[in-house]
């Protein structure tokens, strides 16, 4: 997760909503990346969209079986999809995001053999959003 928290500042330095995602194959990490939203004008560019490219890619299949995606926020309806098509094994995030997050939401997103683990590190992961968002208030 703390990769992924230090994609999620990538972010921020780019004046994106700070989220950053990684996914690990075989204790590896083979993707990393955060949010471009905006540096892309394209509104998939979300960091576990990102990070499910770069994993395929790297893996030379759509597929992410055995790989874990770790991701600051709680993934939205269409990156839990996004999980859901591409099977990963885990998906372990940190802040939960009571807006806009796919449990709150349904809880049918997720492939029902995807393990999800929420709450890691989610004090940190909370913080940055809330300092960013913060900062775009003044």
């Amino acid at each position: 997760m703390r990769i992924a928290l230090n994609e999620a500042k990538k972010a921020a330095d780019l004046d994106e909503v700070p989220i950053g995602a990684v996914i690990v194959a075989g204790g590896v990490v083979i993707a990393r990346a955060h949010n471009l939203v905006e540096t892309l004008n394209d509104v998939t560019a979300h960091a576990e969209m990102m990070a499910f490219t770069a994993a395929s890619e790297y893996l030379g299949g759509k597929f992410l079986r055995d790989c874990t995606l770790y991701v600051t926020l709680e993934p939205c309806p269409m990156c839990a999809g996004a999980a859901y098509w591409t099977r990963v094994s885990r998906v372990v995030f940190g802040a939960y995001d009571a807006k806009r997050g796919y449990s709150t939401l349904s809880d049918g997103f997720m492939h029902p053999s995807t393990v999800v683990k929420a709450g890691v590190m989610q004090d940190e992961c909370a913080g940055l959003m809330t300092e960013y968002f913060r900062k775009k208030r003044l």
